[in-house]
């Protein structure tokens, strides 16, 4: 009998470790949002939204970031304007679309936090309607991590037309369209 014993506990215990490290492991995700615009000011927008765990050192990541320019004056109907990297307040999140998400490895996280960097950095007015928006800028954090991107001029000035586009250009992502 006590033979019996380990032989049925071995794999009982190989089960609870695995799915125990399953739990334990780390993982944040990338997700890529869009807002419809409002009545009240809110101009259509999109932005990605990172969160999770990272693996190298267990650090919690709870982050987003959208382009914008700094001011929503006409000054943005007439070419280049001052720009910031913009984050959304919680609230806010939870009423925007999500259109899909992908997993990250620590090295794509840190990747795609130096490219928001660069943006939020650069030097002079890099914020165009039509030529560098928030949309140029969630398309670089994709295309960073391997989505195929393009930018239909109709859809420069639509986030979720435009995300609805990327997510067909991509259907290894098993995404399903926004309506």
């Amino acid at each position: 009998m006590t033979r019996f014993l380990p032989r049925v506990f071995v794999p009982l215990l190989a089960l609870i470790a695995l799915a125990w490290s399953g739990t334990a492991m780390a993982a944040v995700e990338i997700h890529f949002h869009s807002f419809n615009g409002s009545v009240f000011g809110r101009y259509p927008h999109t932005f990605i939204v990172l969160d999770g765990t990272l693996e190298a050192d267990g650090r919690v990541v709870k982050e987003n970031y959208g382009f914008s320019a700094q001011s929503s004056t006409a000054a943005i109907l007439s070419g280049w304007t001052s720009h910031m990297v913009y984050v959304e307040k919680d609230k806010y999140v939870r009423k925007t679309n999500r259109h899909f998400s992908l997993p990250l490895s620590d090295e794509q996280y840190y990747r795609v936090v130096a490219e928001m960097r660069a943006w939020k950095n650069e030097p002079g007015k890099r914020y165009s309607l039509d030529e560098r928006n928030c949309i140029h800028f969630v398309g670089r954090m994709a295309s960073l991590l391997g989505l195929r991107v393009e930018y239909p001029e109709k859809m420069l000035r639509r986030p979720k037309k435009w995300l609805n586009h990327i997510t067909t250009l991509n259907p290894q992502l098993g995404a399903s369209i926004i309506k």
